[in-house]
């Protein structure tokens, strides 16, 4: 089986506000991530920090997925990821919880890739989600706080992707970032 790690333990600080709250078609972000991911696993960890008891309280509809409490979330994404490898013990997605909108098939290529880690590509650019083989886990948990998921996975034989959705490389750090992207999804050319 697969896992989900879906990562939303930031301080919105750019945005001024919980990103992961913010509405698309009435639905919180958080929520949007958790939906789209979902059909392709059977567990999701969502790793959260500052705004904790608001993320949970949200998700918490869903059995299948769990809230994970990132002590030292000022410490940045990575510091996030590596508690919520914490809990992996299965192949797994890693997906920024400010990455919303992943198509599906871009979940099954990412499945039906071959090696050990594998990155969906946009036009050539690298995004999210990124899937990890559960060999690697140990490794994982092994790596720095300063370093980063990048850095962890360009020391492996990693497999670039080829998708058709351009919501891999959505980054919302602002308001106006949110915007943009939700006049795209608006738009959506790629059938999601």
């Amino acid at each position: 089986m697969t896992q989900g790690l879906i990562l939303a333990g930031g301080y919105s600080a750019r945005a001024k506000q919980n990103k992961m709250l913010l509405l698309f078609k009435n639905k919180p972000l958080i929520l949007h991530a958790i939906d789209g991911m979902i059909p392709f696993v059977n567990q999701i960890f969502v790793v959260t920090g500052h705004y904790h008891d608001e993320i949970s309280e949200l998700v918490s509809k869903y059995p299948q997925v769990k809230c994970i409490l990132n002590e030292n979330y000022e410490m940045g994404m990575f510091s996030s990821v590596l508690t919520g490898v914490s809990a992996l013990s299965e192949d797994f997605f890693v997906l920024p919880g400010d990455c919303p909108f992943v198509c599906p098939k871009t979940y099954q290529m990412l499945l039906s890739g071959a090696k050990k880690i594998r990155v969906p590509s946009f036009h050539g650019k690298g995004g999210h989600p990124l899937f990890i083989k559960k060999e690697l886990i140990s490794d994982l948990k092994k790596e720095s706080l300063t370093s980063n998921l990048k850095a962890f996975r360009n020391r492996y034989d990693l497999e670039f992707i080829e998708v058709l959705d351009e919501f891999i490389l959505a980054d919302i750090d602002t308001i106006e970032d949110f915007r943009n992207i939700i006049q795209r999804k608006e738009g959506d050319y790629n059938g999601n």
